[in-house]
């Protein structure tokens, strides 16, 4: 039986030849060595194994390894018992014997689902902690000492009970704060039963798919507009509609309705992803009252809606009128940090109910502790405090990277900033916005093209996606002046720029 399946390996012998780990117990090693004997076909199906006692005097182990090792192979179906004694199974994927000839196994070939082919790289895996990065807020400015506290005091209250599973639909301490917040801030009309707690804003899109379309529909979304959008619908195999973004926002043509009647309509009208366009009121309201005679939702996506820079916060869509067929959708990943994956979907009043029993068996509940630190850190006033913090924040430094984009980009349109923490940057149409993204990245720098965003990328669509977040005021004109120099030189405009190019260190991280 050595010759077939090997001798075993000792420990003395181990530590004799110098291995630096030592090797698995002798009946883990015996079971392995049996396993590949039968699966490469050294021991066929029938053979008759030796008996216990014979394999454990020829092996060198104690009869009582043996045993174990049989039984364990015949719980899992290598060998059976007969009356003989024990034999190898026949199994489908047992290899013919040695004197028999076999072809050539080839792999066969990946069938993927259709929707995998639907997705386009559009992003790196760069660093987001580099100047410049859309949708990253200043993570050095959160009150990590309050958070802490929110934490600390939510486990004293809520252990061990809230190591368990939780509501399917989030805790109901969070759901209430969010609605109380969001009524007040946002003039969204909702009560926390409507309120859904989602991993994510991406989670929510998803769950919106799930529950209001079925394969084939069609779906509207903005563009340019918002990746996580188009993707939750290409999970859902939906058929996905352009619909151009202009000055007020999406821009639906009419005959649409009738031609490519949606099912499902992605908007982000507080602030427009990328280019920063606020949805008009007429359009807002157009848009809910096509949708309620064509029986459409509307997804209302608040994207960087607390951060508003100029005049009255503009209050949600959602709110404009009694059951709007809107499903109001937001996250806190922006407004405290992403790495708390916590996001949210008002359901209106209407249906909330109606998907009571689809959402208990489709969500689980989990992120208790965080979901209870957030309702605390919201109902003590934390929340509203930092948002106010990082108003101000973001105003000054909007306005030092509009300072240098107007001494280093002087002629390009800048698009944006009544909202956010980035402004969109257009260029001109011989200057590949991609390929100075990958120019820039290459500097520690990391902007986003705009062209990434559109489904159907024209002249309008190429430029930058610039982030000031992250990114300290001082920092911002070094690191615009080092995107122009790559502009001129991709232009063919700056060979001083160039040579200067080559000299400049990295901007640092």
């Amino acid at each position: 039986m050595i010759e077939i399946i090997g001798p075993l390996v000792h420990a003395g012998e181990a530590t004799r030849i110098g291995a630096d780990t030592q090797p698995a117990s002798l009946q883990k090693q015996l079971i392995e060595r049996l396993q590949q004997a039968i699966l490469g076909g050294r021991l066929p199906p029938g053979s008759l194994l030796p008996s216990s006692r014979l394999l454990a005097a020829e092996m060198g182990v104690s009869r009582n390894t043996v045993v174990i090792a049989y039984e364990h192979l015949a719980a899992v179906g290598y060998v059976f018992a007969d009356q003989k004694g024990t034999r190898v199974s026949p199994l489908s994927s047992s290899t013919s014997r040695d004197d028999e000839p076999t072809a050539c196994a080839t792999a066969p070939e990946v069938a993927y689902a259709a929707r995998v082919g639907q997705f386009a790289a559009t992003r790196t895996h760069a660093d987001n902690t580099f100047p410049l990065t859309p949708g990253t807020p200043a993570l050095d400015r959160f009150p990590l000492t309050a958070w802490r506290r929110a934490l600390e005091r939510s486990m004293e209250h809520a252990l061990p009970v809230a190591l368990g599973y939780g509501e399917p639909t989030g805790e109901p301490a969070l759901r209430d704060a969010i609605a109380a917040h969001l009524r007040m801030a946002r003039g969204v009309r909702c009560e926390g039963a409507q309120v859904v707690i989602t991993e994510g804003a991406q989670e929510a899109l998803n769950l919106c798919v799930r529950l209001f379309t079925n394969p084939g529909d069609i779906a509207w979304v903005e563009d340019p507009g918002y990746r996580g959008a188009k993707a939750a619908f290409n999970l859902g195999d939906l058929r996905t509609l352009p619909v151009p973004v202009d000055a007020e926002g999406m821009a639906a043509r009419s005959d649409a309705w009738l031609t490519q009647p949606p099912k499902l309509i992605y908007t982000s009208p507080a602030h427009q992803y990328p280019t920063g366009a606020v949805l008009s009121v007429a359009r807002r309201l157009a848009l809910i009252a096509q949708a309620r005679r064509s029986g459409a939702w509307l997804i209302e996506d608040d994207y960087d809606g607390e951060f508003r820079h100029t005049g009255e916060p503009i209050a949600s869509m959602q709110g404009l009128v009694d059951d709007a067929p809107v499903l109001y959708v937001g996250s806190f990943s922006k407004t405290m940090f992403p790495a708390l994956r916590i996001g949210f979907v008002v359901l209106p009043r209407a249906i909330a109910g109606h998907t009571a029993v689809a959402l208990q068996e489709m969500l689980r509940g989990g992120h208790r502790l965080e979901q209870l630190a957030l309702a605390r850190f919201i109902g003590s006033g934390e929340f509203g405090r930092h948002l106010g913090r990082m108003r101000r924040l973001y105003r000054e430094r909007q306005q030092a990277l509009r300072d240098a984009l107007a001494q280093y980009f002087a002629r390009a349109q800048v698009l944006g900033g009544d909202c956010g923490m980035h402004l969109t940057l257009r260029l001109p149409p011989g200057l590949n916005d991609r390929s100075l993204v990958a120019r820039a990245l290459a500097e520690g720098l990391n902007p986003r093209a705009l062209s990434s965003f559109a489904l159907q990328p024209d002249a309008s669509t190429n430029g930058l996606v610039i982030g000031y977040g992250n990114t300290p005021a001082e920092r911002l004109a070094p690191a615009i002046q080092t995107l122009a120099a790559l502009a001129r030189e991709m232009d063919g405009k700056g060979a001083q720029a160039k040579g200067a190019l080559k000299a400049r260190p990295k901007q640092p991280h």
